[in-house]
């Protein structure tokens, strides 16, 4: 019994590494690239959005002139 649930857990995780059971993408290539276009898009967005959050996206102050925006 022991053997059969190892080999049953085994194959279940071999079986889940192996892809998914329902494509995610249309057959229409089309409509495929109208979603590998929306996907790409939200990366990019995703991507922006984690240089905002780690402030990344500011500019240098240990640069020669300074772009801060304040009063001078």
């Amino acid at each position: 019994m022991r053997r059969y649930a190892f080999l049953a857990l085994l194959g279940g995780m071999v079986l889940s590494n192996t892809g998914c059971l329902l494509n995610i993408w249309s057959p229409e290539p089309e409509r495929r690239a109208h979603e590998l276009i929306v996907v790409s898009e939200n990366l990019r967005v995703v991507q922006d959005e984690w240089e905002r959050i780690w402030l990344i996206d500011q500019p240098s102050h240990l640069t020669v002139s300074r772009v801060h925006g304040g009063l001078q």
